[in-house]
């Protein structure tokens, strides 16, 4: 009875065009952001803002980058990876050889670099689609990786390969806590996510939809495919780029291009299969997924097999969190291969009618 929408009217087009139109739902995102910006600073530790938070929020980031490209326009992308290194690389380039150049702009300009490099390596996608281009963008995880690691200029002719950043600050505050890391991360993907979700509504996200429903039925109702695809590749890589310059400079702090390996590209494709294609809420579930289900294990299944007297070394907890974790994927691709996002919104639908039973 509490999700009922009886009595709410919307009498305007403004109203009836709301990000959210149910009374019920702006309040619990109203609560969710009061409580990550003001509770969440005050009660959490060190440890779970540098090993949980920060990594959720910038990977929540890439996934709502890859959902755009792989979800709403259906153009199937092993070259996330790819993309995060040039938006870490592109930002640290800037930061480090224009003087007192400001955070927000630096990871803006990382941003814009990958989505240069997304284009150029989008243009397959007008001529191939599925696996192979899969394996185009495949390509440009080799290329990244092999430009990072052959052209020292990247990397300001650092001997070992590896780059460093200190002396953040944004908007005149420092960013050295692991709070103030933490706020940066969340402010920024609130805006990401805002501008996602207002894109994904606008006719724009409607070509992508139409294009990865059929493309060919889109090319004849006048959608040019061309402009879509790119535009696609090109506000993914952005989000993405973004997010390759936050896990660089907020999360790792000194990286090497083996940090932004094509494990990355998996990881980010895995967290929106397992999330929900095509749904931005699904971009964090499966971020939560993948990135706080592995540690959840790592620290309770010692506990839980302390429990029957059975001690197990930290290798055997490491490989029964892989095949435990793997097992989970597999259940839940077969329960439900439309992702999280779908229980999600199956489980909203039902208490729309609860507790009636039809």
């Amino acid at each position: 009875m509490l999700y009922r929408e009886n009595g709410q009217f919307r009498t305007t087009y403004r109203a009836d065009q709301q990000i959210f139109p149910i009374t019920q739902d702006r309040l619990l995102i109203a609560a969710a952001l009061l409580f990550a910006f003001v509770v969440v600073p005050a009660i959490a530790s060190d440890y779970t803002f540098r090993a949980l938070l920060v990594p959720f929020l910038i990977m929540s980031l890439a996934a709502l980058g890859v959902n755009i490209l792989v979800g709403y326009c259906g153009q199937i992308s092993l070259g996330s990876g790819a993309f995060m290194a040039v938006g870490a690389y592109g930002a640290y380039n800037v930061f480090a050889r224009v003087p007192d150049m400001p955070l927000i702009p630096t990871l803006l300009v990382g941003g814009l670099c990958a989505t240069v490099f997304g284009v150029i390596f989008g243009l397959p996608s007008l001529r191939v689609k599925g696996l192979y281009l899969a394996v185009a963008t495949l390509a440009a995880q080799f290329f990244a990786d092999w430009m990072f690691l052959r052209i020292k200029w990247f990397t300001n002719y650092s001997p070992s390969g590896s780059v460093s950043v200190s002396g953040m600050e944004a908007l005149g505050m420092p960013i050295e806590s692991p709070v103030s890391k933490y706020l940066l991360c969340l402010s920024i993907l609130v805006a990401m996510a805002l501008l996602a979700k207002n894109l994904v509504r606008s006719a724009i996200g409607r070509e992508w939809m139409a294009i990865r429903d059929m493309d060919v039925a889109a090319a004849v109702i006048g959608i040019r495919p061309m402009y879509a695809k790119l535009t696609a590749f090109a506000v993914s890589s952005f989000i993405i780029g973004v997010a390759g310059a936050l896990w660089g400079f907020v999360y790792l702090g000194a990286w090497e291009p083996a940090a932004f390996s094509v494990d990355q590209s998996f990881r980010l494709l895995f967290m929106v299969i397992i999330g929900g294609l095509g749904s931005i809420m699904g971009s964090f579930f499966g971020a939560a997924f993948i990135v706080l289900l592995p540690i959840g294990l790592n620290q309770f299944l010692p506990v839980f097999l302390g429990w029957f007297g059975i001690e197990i070394s930290t290798a055997g907890i490491s490989h029964a969190e892989l095949m435990i974790f793997g097992a989970l994927i597999v259940w839940f691709l077969i329960v439900e291969p439309h992702g999280l996002a779908k229980l999600w919104s199956t489980g909203k639908q039902k208490l729309r009618l609860w507790p009636f039973p039809h």
